[in-house]
């Protein structure tokens, strides 16, 4: 009996593992490319997709451990998350998940090393971006061109350091973004006026050991001091991980769709 139970749970397995690789088949693979700029992404179109319709567009950065050259990595994290079938039907959107190169950063932020093992974030004020962040707004800036993209609805979104992008878009882009979540991710302070305007959730472990959550909070605060709005949610007992929990919230997709520019 403890065989067989074995078995029936390695084939359930097995049957999991062959249902994501075909759901994931049904993110478009995409590639970049203008002058110096390159950058691969994979992009989920809404079911029965009319290209004479308009539709809300949302790009997802992942986090520093799904870089890579494989155009798949990146849908590790949220990539089921938008597959799923109540949100195709009740959010239709347009979903683009770009990689970022193995050996560069979303973001320009400066990573050090801290006490007892930890790192330490100095986000930085202004500066070039990364080869990675120029690529990609390169690449949205082309999506925004096409006659089907709804600019009134455009989302960015991401973890990690993904989480740290997506500041830097806001900062670069501020008038795209009719609203944006983060999850786990930071920015210095300093940078928040430059995005003030954009309806943020934040999203952080309490227990976070490689990205602190006091980043989140310092962002949090700051807005609220200049009275903008801002959600901030803390798991108080998760660790780095606070995606599943972010993924998991009802409201995070009727709160994103609910802005417009």
């Amino acid at each position: 009996m403890k065989t067989a139970h074995f078995i029936l749970i390695f084939l359930m397995i097995l049957s999991g593992s062959k249902v994501k690789s075909q759901d994931f088949s049904k993110y478009d693979k995409g590639s970049f490319i203008k002058g110096k700029d390159k950058i691969s992404y994979r992009v989920l179109w809404p079911e029965n997709f009319d290209q004479h319709k308009k539709y809300p567009i949302v790009f997802f950065l992942h986090g520093s451990g799904e870089r890579g050259d494989g155009n798949q990595e990146q849908l590790a994290h949220g990539g089921v998350f938008f597959l799923r079938q109540e949100v195709r039907k009740k959010f239709p959107a347009i979903i683009v998940f770009p990689q970022c190169p193995k050996n560069d950063y979303w973001s320009n932020v400066k990573i050090n090393s801290a006490e007892q093992g930890k790192k330490r974030f100095d986000f930085q004020k202004r500066g070039k971006p990364t080869q990675a962040q120029h690529a990609l707004i390169s690449m949205i800036n082309d999506f925004l061109d096409k006659p089907y993209v709804e600019k009134k609805q455009v989302y960015v979104g991401g973890l990690s350091m993904g989480a740290m992008g997506t500041f830097e878009l806001l900062r670069r882009k501020h008038n795209t973004f009719a609203a944006a979540f983060s999850i786990c991710g930071g920015d210095n302070i300093a940078n928040v006026k430059k995005y003030k305007n954009t309806p943020l959730w934040l999203f952080h472990g309490g227990k976070d050991d490689v990205v602190s959550f006091e980043y989140s909070k310092q962002i949090a605060d700051q807005l609220k001091i200049i009275g903008k709005e801002v959600k901030y949610t803390l798991y108080p007992d998760a660790n780095h991980n606070s995606w599943d929990s972010a993924f998991a919230e009802p409201q995070l997709l009727p709160w994103l769709f609910s802005h417009q520019k």
